[in-house]
């Protein structure tokens, strides 16, 4: 018998599928999930690999309605044949793949299984017109937690979020250039010191790359840094890799001590710093544990959490981000506040963030770190202090959703609070 050859682009296929099985089953970033499955691939072919698990995962509840209309026994969510069908669909329905080729690279996923089944299912989808909504639908548990914190709105706002690829957000060295900067790259500025691109931008062929001028840095992430104004004081970045808010205050002019506990990721944020021509001190703790030797200007908690406010740009957090990870979040990010809220001076501030949409690790942690802190207040954040179309809550915090500059790209979800320690 000759041995079988699997058609031209398996490869990356095969990565695909065990992309999204870190993710569903091992409940693996994608990141991670790639960093393993894409070993010893060509550059395209790991990109490929990324963006079928990706859109596969943006469109996961739809693709699993038209396979479970196709098949008269539910296939389990952890078969092989429901992944190999998922992962074809959305190919042909998304990414523009032709039909016959889109099958033909996804049946060596199931050599040995039921090849047919998948075979037939597929081309019954076909022959019958399938094709998914306008919007994905968000899976059922998310759509759920989020009505009940943030109204239906929201919810549908998401799913027009999650639609479409977001924009690419660059924070400028030097705000007083934004005009300059959004004039030669061709983007618009929402604020002094950003320029938004369109989705898809080639960043390292941009001008100012390679010289420094420029990091790529969601409107919404450059926010905490911003609110700490100029520098001229020492400040602690925490948890701070891949060092987009390093560089924000290196660029203020604060004194910088950056803490992460990843040494690799630090490693990536030393070569930022090179590359943009800032300076600060790096440290490797794990911040849970770790203590300063003196007391600070200020700091900044962008908090380790659940990721659920950048799913347009990491689809994997929705199905990752069950309850009891936010829970887990949760915890930490209450050790770390607590414990950061004995190095800052009296008169210093804190600015807590977290790109989540979940309550309990914003306004809940919020709300506890207050109940607990008679030292601290909060410090309102102003309307000129951000974008555009982006106004803080009554109580002085900020709270960006989906639905927010809808017309102009969307944003990140956030949670941000500053707080000021008594004199």
């Amino acid at each position: 018998m000759r041995p079988r050859f699997d058609p031209v682009g398996t490869a990356s296929r095969r990565a695909a599928l065990r992309v999204l099985d870190a993710v569903l089953r091992r409940g693996q970033p994608i990141e991670t999930g790639l960093a393993r499955a894409g070993d010893g691939l060509a550059p395209a072919d790991r990109g490929l690999a990324h963006a079928i698990a990706a859109e596969a995962l943006r469109w996961l509840a739809d693709l699993d309605t038209l396979i479970d209309r196709a098949t008269r026994q539910r296939l389990p969510d952890d078969a092989k044949a429901r992944f190999a069908l998922r992962i074809a669909l959305v190919q042909a329905l998304r990414l523009g793949t032709p039909p016959h080729a889109a099958i033909a690279t996804v049946l060596p996923l199931v050599d040995g299984g039921p090849r047919k089944l998948v075979h037939g299912v597929f081309g019954a989808l076909m022959r019958g017109g399938a094709a998914l909504p306008e919007l994905p639908t968000l899976p059922a548990e998310v759509a759920v937690r989020w009505q009940q914190a943030h109204g239906a709105a929201m919810v549908e706002a998401a799913r027009a979020a999650i639609a479409a690829p977001p924009p690419v957000d660059l924070t400028l060295a030097d705000p007083a250039a934004t005009d300059e900067w959004a004039t030669r790259l061709s983007g618009i500025s929402l604020m002094p010191g950003h320029v938004r691109l369109p989705a898809g931008a080639d960043v390292p062929a941009l001008p100012g790359f390679a010289d420094g001028g420029w990091w790529v840095q969601d409107l919404a992430a450059g926010i905490p840094a911003r609110l700490l104004g100029a520098g001229g004081g020492h400040v602690l970045d925490l948890c701070a890799a891949p060092g987009g808010k390093t560089m924000q205050l290196a660029a203020a002019g604060w004194d910088v001590t950056a803490v992460d506990i990843s040494e690799q990721r630090l490693v990536r944020l030393r070569e930022n710093l090179d590359r943009t021509r800032q300076s600060a001190t790096l440290v490797a703790a794990d911040v849970a544990r770790w203590t300063p030797d003196t007391s600070a200007d200020a700091v900044l908690i962008d908090a380790p959490c659940s990721a659920t406010g950048i799913f347009r740009r990491h689809p994997d957090v929705l199905h990752r981000a069950h309850p009891r990870l936010i829970e887990e979040t949760a915890a930490l990010q209450t050790s770390i506040l607590s414990r950061a809220a004995d190095w800052v001076r009296p008169g210093g501030r804190i600015v807590y963030a977290v790109c989540s949409l979940e309550p309990v690790e914003g306004e809940g942690q919020l709300a506890r770190f207050l109940g607990s802190r008679d030292d601290y207040a909060i410090e309102p954040i102003t309307a000129d202090e951000l974008p555009a179309g982006i106004m803080p809550r009554d109580d002085g915090t900020l709270r960006t959703l989906p639905a927010m500059l809808g017309d102009q790209g969307r944003i990140d979800g956030f949670f941000i609070a500053r707080l000021r320690r008594r004199p």
